[in-house]
């Protein structure tokens, strides 16, 4: 730990002494007062503190306690809240549900130690530590290695998490049962879509994973197909019909071109040992049936056509139709009462003579924004409906009905 700035002032030119400030006791207290603090009143609430404190802690403080309240999205308020954060680190962090997952996943397959590179603020090693696994903790920016290492302490995990700041192209991984690696997927002018822009690059992690006795690889969920391994088992997670992000596993207890998508908090998992054919596509039935991202990323609608014995709407849509209801975590369904071919006006019809006063719109395939179309159509009613957008058999079509209550 670098030494304090004297007092426990916030050197802001030097962001380590800046952050080991905020860890003083006067930074302590200070986050601990700003935990419930309105960003709002921001100027007032600094105008009061700096009469007190110096000025450079109560900016690192405010900072700090900003990061935390958008951190509890992904880790909760119980850990957000002693936890601390970068910019970065909150926005590339994998929350708690997807990590946690992902830690028992290699826990069941008896994995007691993981080498976490490009480890960011520490949010994968704290679920894996979670799971009693030892983890190699790694990242060579200074300041994210701190963090790291500071919320193992915080959390009371520093026995399990060895946190280094080093280049993770040269850190040997040989002595750990699995490697997870989790590249940098934004530059300065955002998110990077290029695999090999990554850093470090798609091509150099699956070298790394594939030297490795089991290994993880977190991708972008819109990886395109053609850029994945073939020995890798590709899975798409989502959380909360979400989608969150992919994950190429590698080695003994994964399915080489394999496929699968599964669904948090629920668990529900769709597999294939390899791509599937296209499905049947045929006329729209009495229920429509709309597949969990996760499922739709990882091309395993097939798996939902097969289950429900129905078919496409059209080649191009992820939209599954049927003549029989059926019910499954990996979709929400809905009863069709009419299908129309796309025309504003008749809609607007539609949906007054039915007192239609609450719309859903959803859309695939259509260049329509649904703001533009609830506008339009100056909606008045105590009833509710969904529009789908979309387009059936190459149409342009508009598809209403109403969601059928999951079991």
């Amino acid at each position: 730990m670098n030494a304090l700035p004297p007092h426990g002032q916030a050197d802001p030119a030097d962001p380590l002494a800046a952050f080991a400030a905020l860890r003083s006791p006067e930074g302590a207290a200070l986050l601990d007062e700003l935990r419930d603090h309105d960003p709002a009143r921001e100027l007032a609430t600094a105008t009061r503190l700096r009469r007190s404190h110096p000025a450079a802690l109560v900016s690192a403080a405010l900072t700090q306690a900003r990061l935390r309240q958008r951190a509890v999205a992904k880790f909760g308020p119980e850990d957000a809240y002693r936890m601390f954060f970068t910019p970065d680190g909150v926005e590339q962090a994998t929350r708690t549900s997807v990590a946690g997952y992902r830690a028992e996943r290699f826990a069941g397959l008896g994995v007691r130690s993981v080498a976490d590179l490009c480890c960011g603020i520490g949010g994968d090693a704290i679920a894996l530590a979670r799971a009693g696994i030892a983890v190699l903790a790694v990242d060579r920016d200074p300041l994210t290695a701190e963090v790291a290492r500071a919320n193992a302490e915080a959390l009371g995990l520093q026995d399990l998490i060895e946190v280094r700041c080093a280049d993770v192209t040269e850190t040997g991984t040989s002595a750990y049962d699995a490697v997870f690696v989790d590249p940098a997927r934004r530059g300065g002018r955002g998110r990077i879509f290029d695999p090999e822009a990554y850093s470090p690059p798609l091509s150099w992690a699956t070298d790394a994973a594939l030297k490795a006795p089991r290994a993880a690889l977190k991708i972008a969920p819109g990886v395109p197909h053609e850029a994945i391994e073939p020995r890798a088992e590709a899975e798409w997670i989502s959380d909360g019909g979400d989608v969150k992000e992919a994950v190429l596993w590698f080695g003994e207890g994964f399915t080489p071109g394999g496929y699968r998508a599964t669904l948090l908090p629920s668990r529900t998992t769709l597999v294939s040992d390899a791509p599937l054919p296209a499905p049947p596509v045929g006329p729209v039935g009495r229920y429509l049936y709309e597949p969990d991202g996760a499922v739709i990323r990882a091309h395993l609608v097939g798996r939902i056509v097969d289950e429900c014995g129905g078919r496409l709407v059209d080649e191009t849509i992820a939209y599954v139709t049927g003549d029989t209801p059926y019910a499954s975590e990996a979709v929400a369904g809905y009863e069709i009462t009419d299908q129309l071919p796309f025309n504003m006006k008749k809609l607007k019809a539609l949906l007054r003579e039915r007192q239609v006063g609450v719309l859903t719109v959803k859309k695939r395939g259509s260049a329509v924004e649904p703001e533009e179309l609830r506008r339009k159509m100056k909606l008045q009613g105590p009833h509710s409906a969904t529009v789908f957008l979309t387009r059936v058999a190459g149409a342009p079509t508009m598809l209403i009905g109403r969601p059928l209550k999951r079991p």
